[in-house]
């Protein structure tokens, strides 16, 4: 009896080792999903901008010498008129006394010619020829009095000065930059849009967006001041394809300065159209897809194109449909081909619990 229960022991166990073990696979439990949805709502577009003074010259010497005075600093606010350098005048200065005493001579000259015409001692001809010469005299102390005015650089209108590179001294060529000045009391904020968008921007006024904008600055806050599209320029960038607007800002707390960056914030009123949650959406190599579960509950990734974004949600051109039922959540946790179960979820329900307000 003993030795049968010991055979029957041994077989069961050669059973045991000898059956292929089955991979037991983790059970993740069930996967929330639901349909894209389309509604009436609006979105927000970003565009990449750069931010301009409504003016900024460069300062430029007009005559060559030595820089004399130096009357403002770098960053300070000047008033239209102002001066603010002084390259050495001495030279301009001999030239225009030249000049006068050339003139006064020459005055003196055709008072004497006009004596003598009018006694028949000379022609009228050589009278004309002193008036000529008094004139040509005159000119050259307006000349003169030109010259030494552009020894004196005046602020053509009120702003805030650049950086000075030349120093108390240094000796300045005609045409070399002394500093740059910008007028910041209003700004403008240039951006490039595509020519779909441009084309629809100025086919469809009802449903465009507004001409009032925001601006996000690079630490991410918002501009306090709204600014207005005034402006789009007349041609298309060959290159890109793109045609550029300008937008201009209030800037009263002097906040923007010229060459600054930021993002121009357009909300676009769209009817119709198709959204899904953000999370439903995972990105690779700068593409985004989603998980589309077929009827036989088996995932697929499926490549979207998105034209906007909102709080939580994206605005979608293509890839999916309505009827297409997506993965809501744990997409990182499944790969295409995978079968699973799921708990469906109705887009409103979906909806409700995001930031989006349907219109």
């Amino acid at each position: 009896m003993k030795r049968i229960s010991l055979f029957t022991g041994l077989v069961l166990l050669c059973i045991v080792s000898c059956t292929p073990k089955k991979e037991k696979k983790e059970d993740v439990g069930k996967f929330a999903v639901t349909n894209p949805i389309r509604i009436d709502t609006s979105f927000t577009k970003e565009y990449v901008s750069q931010i301009r003074s409504v003016r900024n010259i460069e300062l430029r010497a007009q005559e060559k010498g030595f820089l004399q005075n130096i009357y403002v600093d770098e960053g300070q606010y000047v008033q239209a008129g102002q001066l603010l350098f002084r390259i050495m005048p001495k030279i301009y200065e001999a030239e225009l006394l030249k000049a006068k005493a050339e003139a006064k001579a020459a005055e003196i000259e055709l008072q004497n010619t006009k004596t003598l015409a009018d006694k028949n001692v000379v022609s009228k001809n050589e009278q004309a020829m002193a008036q000529a010469k008094l004139e040509q005299a005159r000119a050259e102390v307006a000349l003169a009095k030109l010259h030494l005015s552009f020894t004196e650089i005046r602020a053509p209108f009120s702003g805030t000065i650049d950086r000075i590179p030349k120093k108390l001294g240094s000796l300045i060529d005609e045409g070399e930059l002394l500093t740059s000045l910008s007028d910041n009391s209003k700004m403008y904020a240039y951006f490039n849009v595509s020519e779909p968008e441009y084309l629809e921007y100025q086919t469809n006024k009802s449903g465009r967006g507004s001409n009032t904008i925001s601006l996000r600055l690079a630490n991410n806050e918002t501009f306090k001041y709204k600014g207005k599209v005034e402006v789009i320029e007349s041609e298309f960038d060959s290159e890109t394809g793109n045609i550029a607007f300008r937008a201009s800002f209030p800037n009263a707390d002097k906040l923007l300065k010229n060459g600054q960056t930021g993002k121009v914030l357009m909300t676009v009123p769209v009817k119709n159209t198709l959204i899904i949650p953000q999370k439903a959406v995972y990105e690779i190599q700068d593409k985004k897809y989603v998980f589309v579960v077929n009827e036989n509950n088996i995932v697929k990734s499926r490549e979207i194109k998105i034209t906007g974004e909102l709080p939580d949600l994206y605005v979608i051109k293509n890839g999916v449909a309505v009827t297409d039922k997506i993965l809501l959540e744990g997409v990182q946790k499944v790969n295409d081909d995978d079968k699973i179960s799921f708990v469906y979820q109705k887009p409103q329900d979906v909806l409700s619990h995001l930031r989006l307000k349907a219109e």
